[in-house]
């Protein structure tokens, strides 16, 4: 299981990724993202690893499968239900959610589901 400090630095990650994916990173992206995360007992850990990322200039897809794996790593968390409204906040600073950044949250819900249930049924077959 990956720590809860992994998890946020990933989620921070994660908003990078969908900031990107309409190739910058907007003004207004930037001010959502400090307000949305204001009240999150992690928000310093989130914006860190946010801005260290565009610092970085990495590969937004290669930063993304990194991303489902450590999330996949970690496991169901309560805080995967912040994290999608998060997303779709940040997505809609800037005229609205792009069909790319659109594609990143659902693909995200996606996939991170069907590799839980992956887990689940893998775990079931090995009790048998």
């Amino acid at each position: 299981m990956v720590s809860k400090h992994r998890l946020y630095q990933t989620f921070g990650e994660l908003l990078y990724v969908v900031a990107m994916s309409d190739g910058v990173i907007q003004k207004e992206e930037v001010e959502t993202l400090d307000e949305i995360l204001k009240a999150h007992p992690k928000s310093k850990e989130i914006q860190w690893s946010f801005f260290y990322e565009q610092g970085q200039n990495n590969d937004i897809e290669l930063l993304y499968k990194n991303v489902i794996e450590v999330f996949t790593d970690h496991g169901p968390d309560e805080e995967y239900d912040f994290i999608v409204f998060a997303l779709e906040k940040l997505a809609e600073a800037s005229d609205g959610i792009s069909k790319e950044e659109d594609k990143i949250i659902k693909n995200f819900s996606k996939q991170l589901l069907a590799r839980f249930k992956s887990d689940i049924e893998n775990i079931q077959q090995k009790l048998k």
